[in-house]
């Protein structure tokens, strides 16, 4: 069944399909956003996260089906002012490379409405400050991802839609880019983020929708998604040298145990296990030094979904 829009919610899907031609690219796309979430979309290539995007964006209409973004159909001239209160970078930015970088946000801004005084706060915010005046001939892919994410900060958008960002950086640029998208989250904006780099985006989405063949697959917090998957949590023991042998008899025949050596046991069990086996590890008294608890990663839970596993 769709999910019951509320006035929280400032993006809307209901049972939202999209062809072209004789392929399907979304099928049955049932979701909803609410204001000051943090979504990010994971999927292999050609899963329709872009498809998804250009949808919300209004940039494309569905085949069937219903989509509200700030309470409008966003494919209606009618919501042609609504944009005013969209970002968008997406995956490949394209730039007029005669114009310089203040040259371009200032062409922007000026559609948007913004002033001289945020262009030049928005090219320093995202350390450009120094290379404003120069061509974009000139950039570096990093240095136009980032002219672009200025792009998508102007007006200080309540949506902000990333297709995949932080494509072109470097680990520090990353870092401080994520910091920009909190400062915006902070001040109540809606951010929907497609991206392949689990690990930098496993702890700052507010929920995960994973995407296969162009439905959705799984769609939730990473402990909803953990525990839909039903995966097994790692704990590694840390034991007195010559010991891990006979902590192993101990732990008993039901538990899952990976691998024993001289110092250390690796096992594996259930969610709704875990404490119990730690209480009964805690018995064994000064022979177990340190224990290590290991939940599934973003990346375990997203190969589960995508080779198979379901909702």
């Amino acid at each position: 069944m769709p999910e019951v829009n509320t006035v929280s919610n400032v993006i809307s899907l209901q049972v939202v399909n999209k062809q072209y031609g004789n392929e399907t690219v979304l099928r049955d796309i049932n979701l909803t956003i609410q204001a000051g979430e943090c979504i990010v979309l994971v999927g292999h290539n050609g899963a329709g996260k872009t498809s998804l995007m250009k949808l919300m964006l209004g940039l494309t209409r569905p085949t069937s089906g219903a989509i509200e973004i700030l309470g409008k159909n966003p494919a209606f001239s009618a919501a042609v002012a609504q944009r005013m209160a969209l970002g968008y970078l997406p995956e490949s930015v394209m730039f007029y490379e005669a114009m310089t970088g203040h040259e371009i946000l200032t062409f922007y801004a000026q559609l948007k409405g913004s002033s001289e005084v945020e262009c030049k706060k928005l090219l320093a915010l995202v350390g450009l400050g120094n290379a404003a005046r120069e061509k974009i001939g000139t950039y570096s892919k990093g240095m136009r991802q980032r002219l672009g994410l200025a792009q998508a900060m102007l007006g200080s958008p309540q949506l902000l839609f990333l297709d995949e960002p932080t494509t072109g950086l470097d680990p520090v640029l990353r870092q401080h880019f994520y910091e920009l998208i909190d400062g915006l989250q902070q001040e109540g904006a809606t951010s929907i983020i497609s991206s392949h780099a689990l690990n930098e985006v496993e702890a700052r989405a507010s929920r995960f929708v994973i995407m296969k063949a162009g439905a959705i697959v799984a769609c939730g917090t990473l402990d909803e998604l953990y525990q839909q998957a039903a995966l097994p949590v790692r704990l590694q023991l840390s034991v007195t040298p010559g010991e891990a042998s006979g902590v192993a008899e101990r732990l008993g025949a039901d538990v899952n145990i990976d691998k024993v050596n001289n110092q250390s046991i690796k096992l594996s069990c259930l969610k709704e296990e875990k404490m119990p086996l730690i209480r009964h590890i805690s018995s064994f008294g000064e022979v177990v030094h340190d224990m290590q608890i290991m939940p599934p990663r973003l990346e375990e839970i997203y190969s589960h979904f995508m080779n198979g596993g379901s909702l």
